[in-house]
């Protein structure tokens, strides 16, 4: 009965042991993409791409973000980030498109931000300026990789399937939102989302919260599997005294 009280302490304390490591996993984001207010179907939107860096040892010096070329967007322009040199690539358009009465024959392909540094424990958002947005799609994927000062390099490129498990480096997804009105321009947007793009430019926004409530989860969560570790040994412990 002792022996079994033992074996019960020793696997609650692995179990624990082992949801604390997976909670730290998860713990830590990925590379992610977060409009500023809404991204509208048909219309114009800024997104903020975050990058955590994920080493404790290293730093990341480059993020590489391509655009998908089966959703063409005919206006990417980033923000200047300071301490960054941003480098934008284009390509031809085998068919131009028509956009406010003028033919586009060329779209971004790939936006690259380099010579900067996201040290340990840090994060950096990038905002770009894009549209016009699909009007006949659900979502958009933007294939992202990210580069350490070690040489490293994590390539955030599975897209994620419904009904499937999240994949290991999963590539940021735009979440499309139902056109509303007659909103073709970024000006355009509400009083709101300009007061976000305003946070945004200094770091903060609707991402930084989601992520700020999702980690202090995951640490309240972490630190209630550690106690309950420790409480497991404790009870082996003490199962082991009395037997003895």
């Amino acid at each position: 009965m002792k022996t079994s009280r033992v074996s019960f302490a020793a696997a609650l304390a692995a179990l624990a042991a082992g949801s604390v490591l997976v909670l730290s996993g998860t713990a830590f984001a990925h590379v992610g993409v977060q409009p500023v207010g809404e991204a509208a179907k048909g219309g114009y939107a800024t997104l903020n791409f975050k990058v955590p860096n994920e080493r404790d040892n290293a730093s990341t010096t480059q993020l590489e973000v391509n655009f998908p070329v089966d959703q063409p967007l005919t206006s990417v322009m980033p923000q200047d980030v300071p301490g960054w040199t941003v480098n934008v690539e284009k390509t031809k358009l085998d068919k131009p498109l028509t956009v406010h009465g003028k033919q586009v024959n060329e779209v971004v392909t790939k936006v690259t931000w380099s010579g900067g540094k996201i040290g340990p424990g840090m994060f950096q958002q990038f905002p770009v300026s894009v549209g016009k947005l699909p009007e006949n799609a659900d979502q958009m994927v933007f294939k992202a990789i990210q580069t350490y000062d070690n040489n490293e390099v994590v390539r955030w490129i599975e897209e994620p399937k419904e009904g499937a498990a999240e994949p290991q480096t999963p590539a940021p997804v735009l979440k499309l939102t139902s056109a509303k009105g007659d909103d073709h321009h970024a000006g355009a947007k509400t009083d709101e989302a300009k007061n976000a793009e305003k946070d945004a430019a200094a770091g903060h926004g609707h991402d930084e919260a989601a992520d700020h409530g999702s980690d202090t989860t995951a640490r309240a969560l972490g630190i209630a599997g550690i106690v309950i570790g420790l409480g497991g040994v404790a009870f082996g412990v003490a199962s082991r005294r009395r037997s003895a």
